[in-house]
């Protein structure tokens, strides 16, 4: 049972959801740590519309509708139950992901959670899902809670690379380590696909690691250094060994248009037992 947070303290949290039960993790985690950092909830529904059958899909999706207001209705009174500030915004679009970030933006969020669909993100998150193409446009920091899974928060994994985002995700792990009592553990882990590489992997772990002991010294840091491919397989399977509930890594923004397929990030959401916060270095 979750106790306190598990990341920076957030002021306004965005929850993008379809309405469907696959965002309930992410609806049950934005609770939490809402009422954990005393923020207050956004909740966005953006209805996706064809251009071509705008009219049609109108017609077509009113149960859709319906059943997803209600969805939004449970969200809401789940927040006034927790007497936490809560605004739903339904909206829609032509491009529901580019719609989800410029809300998020909108109203000053400093976290966007989503949810997963699937046990395995729709088998390895196919590029055109609805996650996978809002993670794309590059939010500082984006969540995505598989459906029936709960965030505890001791142990975490840490993938570094060495890029930007990468260093902007071990940040974001020290500034956890310094405000939430219950991390406990950090696994920093660096993968390289050929033993010739093993020794500067295991310097950037052991960097990252050095530099978490001296800002956060009441966590544990481990250093971990692989050799494998593809990196998100050894990276999934490092994280289910260690029985992390929550992966750390860097998203590569925009100017890798938008997650291609086969980029590590999107492929470790996709098959990552638990859940996982995107990171992206600020522009």
């Amino acid at each position: 049972m979750n106790s306190t947070p598990v990341m920076n303290k957030s002021e306004v949290i965005a929850l993008a959801t379809d309405g469907s039960s696959y965002t309930d993790g992410a609806v049950q985690e934005t609770i939490f740590l809402a009422q954990a950092c005393g923020a207050r909830i956004i909740v966005l529904h953006v209805i996706p519309i064809d251009s071509g059958t705008a009219t049609g899909a109108h017609a077509s999706s009113a149960t859709t509708r319906l059943e997803a207001r209600a969805y939004m209705d449970n969200i809401k009174k789940l927040a006034d139950d927790n007497e936490i500030p809560c605004e739903v915004l339904f909206e829609e679009s032509y491009r529901p992901d580019k719609t989800i970030v410029e809300l998020a933006y909108k109203h000053q969020a400093d976290l966007l959670i989503m949810g997963r669909h699937g046990k395995q993100g729709l088998l390895k998150l196919l590029v055109g899902s609805m996650t996978s193409k809002v993670i794309g446009h590059g939010f500082p920091k984006v969540l995505v809670v598989p459906k029936d899974f709960s965030i505890d928060g001791d142990k975490v994994l840490l993938a570094v690379d060495g890029s930007e985002a990468s260093e902007a995700a071990a940040d974001e792990i020290i500034g956890m380590g310094l405000n939430c009592t219950n991390l406990k553990e950090v696994y920093a882990l660096s993968v390289t696909p050929s033993e010739s590489g093993l020794e500067q992997a295991q310097a950037l772990a052991e960097a990252t690691c050095t530099k978490g002991r001296e800002q956060a010294p009441s966590v544990k840091f481990h250093p971990m250094s692989l050799v494998g491919k593809p990196a998100a397989d050894v990276i999934a399977k490092a994280a289910a060994e260690k029985e992390v509930d929550m992966i750390l890594i860097g998203g590569h923004g925009k100017g890798l248009t938008k997650l291609l397929m086969g980029h590590v990030t999107e492929k470790v959401i996709g098959r990552a037992h638990c859940a996982v916060l995107v990171i992206e270095k600020e522009q």
